[in-house]
């Protein structure tokens, strides 16, 4: 929102909320009905039917230009702004259809209210070259004095500030307006459209190139990272009078006075408008190479619709912990065609970046889905993405690799052990991050708590956590007599005291793994804690019952790039395995956390709070809770 909102700021169907879709729907039906159903073929045109798929490429497009941007500022090579993405953003921009919506209300009323635009051809060589004349011409000049004018104290606080204040920018922050400057934006770009129509020189080619093209330059201005070879401006020299560069209209984002034009630079350049530095960050952004982090953590796809969660797949959903949503079973050929792509695409890519102080970050995935961890057959094929990771980061010299979610798991590498014996020589310290989770258990359970249930598949981290509990004289029972003699076996004598097999259901405080049914969670007494130990949370089945998340941390202010939420975990909330990692970093532990190696769970523990990370208190108190 601008610091001072002018009229006109809000969208007209803000109101709506999800359902702002709705306001195309009569047009949609109408030129639906008028195509297929008309038996006048007087009535079919394919100029009206065509609209809706137009407004649908465009959104793709936008979508292509999101992901691709988010990846390749992950990475960080021909990066040109390093300031921070947070949360705030993200909400910020969120609405970035909105100007979808209003193009595609005015192109289906245009339409209906003149005869001309009806039954265009779909080519016609003179209208497209008038429509390239026009927008270099009037467009472009009018929009260089309006955005100047935008720039004025009365506007810019009024308006254009909504804009600006994204200053490290992503592709779609190009059309975060207030809808007041989207009128003027439409207005502008509607001169080329409307003369050929008046003309009789309009097309279906020429309209769809034209409103591609805004898009495309758009997008490729704000993506943040330059792409534009230096060998085109050295074939054609005067061809930076007429394209500019994401580096070019960063400039404008992080000086605000200089750089006005729109695609194309010859206006600063003829009113004496250009920055200084454009050329030296250009060729400085082509020259950057990719980031080469202190500590990575290697994570890995959950559900098939986890691809639309990911940082870099959809932004808005990215940055909420991760739902299930009835609209992604409408989306199931997207779904099928990206599983087929993570089983073809067989290399683990970059998901995100973050800043800790002076320590960089980054999140590495598996294209691989939580089911296919539990295949026999796809065991060998994971351990050898694992391990290629692995030996990567051992040869770019990072610091620290923590192993997320499955990729730790007992059954597929003994916790990491089967990369150390395969590679003793490794200087890349790889950490599972147990000790943390044990902590992070431990200081979950509520003070005075005597006795506890300990239920669910049996892990490193469950073996620790029983040890530690019987150790400062908490009760610990298992309701299974195999989980109890296996438990037994790897506790000492004193601390085998203190474990008990029960097959009563009193105890209020259950620390649960993988494995807990819903019959189980059923005979709990009312108002239990469920804690999980496990790297994937229980399923919910009391409304009477209290739910921690998995072991995780609410993170300090001074981590930055924070615009998306781990899994199904609240925002700037990060779990103990990764946190490990950035531990194991700060600290300059020079040992590995793997097999049957533990940390000192207390000093562990000190360490986290010593560097700003803080306990996560109760976040979902119930199934009804946690749905709200």
């Amino acid at each position: 929102m601008a610091s001072k909102p002018g009229i006109l700021t809000e969208w007209p169907w803000t109101c709506l909320g999800n359902f702002k879709y709705l306001v195309l729907a009569p047009f949609v039906c109408h030129s639906t009905y008028t195509y297929f159903m008309s038996k006048d073929e007087r009535q079919r045109d394919i100029a009206y039917i065509i609209i809706l798929p137009l407004l649908l490429s465009r959104i793709i497009h936008n979508q292509i230009w999101i992901s691709l941007s988010r990846y390749r500022t992950a990475k960080g090579n021909n990066r040109i702004v390093d300031k921070s993405i947070e949360f705030d953003q993200v909400d910020r921009e969120s609405n970035w259809d909105d100007q979808i919506i209003f193009n595609g209300l005015l192109y289906y009323i245009g339409y209906l209210m003149l005869e001309q635009a009806h039954h265009m051809p779909v080519w016609r060589t003179d209208g497209i070259i008038i429509i390239g004349l026009l927008h270099s011409g009037p467009v472009e000049f009018l929009y260089y004095w309006l955005h100047r004018a935008l720039h004025h104290h009365f506007l810019y606080s009024r308006y254009h500030s909504h804009h600006h204040s994204s200053i490290a920018t992503e592709p779609i922050t190009s059309v975060i307006h207030p809808f007041a400057e989207h009128l003027s934006y439409f207005t502008l770009f509607s001169i080329p459209l409307f003369t050929t129509v008046f003309t009789g020189t309009a097309s279906i080619a020429s309209f769809g190139a034209y409103v591609t093209y805004i898009d495309f330059m758009n997008n490729m201005g704000h993506c943040n990272f330059e792409l534009i070879p230096k060998w085109i401006f050295s074939i054609f020299p005067p061809l930076k009078y007429f394209m500019y560069t994401p580096s070019y209209h960063s400039l404008h984002h992080t000086q605000f006075r200089t750089n006005y034009s729109l695609f194309m630079p010859m206006y600063d350049y003829i009113y004496d408008t250009l920055d200084k530095s454009s050329d030296t960050l250009y060729e400085k952004s082509l020259k950057r190479e990719a980031e080469v982090p202190d500590v990575v953590h290697l994570t890995h796809l959950t559900t098939p619709e986890s691809i639309y969660h990911l940082r870099l797949g959809f932004a808005s959903l990215a940055s909420n912990p991760h739902t299930s949503r009835w609209y992604f079973w409408l989306m199931w050929p997207v779904t099928l065609w990206s599983i087929m792509i993570t089983w073809i695409y067989g290399r683990t890519f970059v998901v995100e970046r973050n800043m800790f102080k002076n320590i960089k970050l980054q999140t590495w995935a598996i294209p691989k889905y939580r089911v296919q961890y539990f295949m026999k057959w796809q065991r060998e094929t994971i351990n050898n993405l694992i391990e290629e990771s692995i030996m990567e980061a051992d040869q770019k010299g990072i610091k620290v690799l923590s192993l997320g979610l499955l990729n730790q798991e007992e059954k597929l590498n003994s916790n990491g052990e089967l990369y150390l014996k395969r590679h003793p020589q490794l200087k890349v310290k790889v950490v599972d991050g147990s000790s943390l989770a044990v902590a992070v258990v431990l200081n979950s359970i509520p003070k005075g708590t005597s006795h506890v249930v300990l239920r669910g598949r049996l892990s490193k981290v469950a073996y620790s956590i029983a040890l530690a509990l019987c150790q400062r004289g908490i009760q610990v029972a298992t309701l299974h007599e195999e989980e109890y003699k296996r438990l037994n076996a790897k506790l000492t004598h004193e601390a085998a005291t203190n474990l008990v097999l029960s097959k009563s259901y009193v105890s209020k405080t259950w620390l649960v793994g993988d494995g807990l049914s819903e019959d189980e969670q059923l005979k709990a007494p009312k108002g239990t804690l469920f804690i999980p130990y496990s790297q994937f949370p229980p399923r919910k089945a009391r409304k009477d019952c209290f739910y921690f998340n998995t072991p995780a941390m609410i993170t300090p202010k001074h981590l930055e790039n924070v615009d998306s939420c781990e899994n199904w975990l609240p925002r700037r909330v990060m779990s103990a395995w990764r946190i490990a990692g950035i531990l194991h970093a700060l600290e300059g532990w020079n040992k590995n956390e793997c097999g049957d190696m533990m940390f000192d769970i207390d000093k562990v523990w000190k360490a986290s709070i010593d560097h700003g990370f803080r306990p996560l208190t109760l976040v979902a108190t119930s199934t009804d809770q946690s749905k709200n």
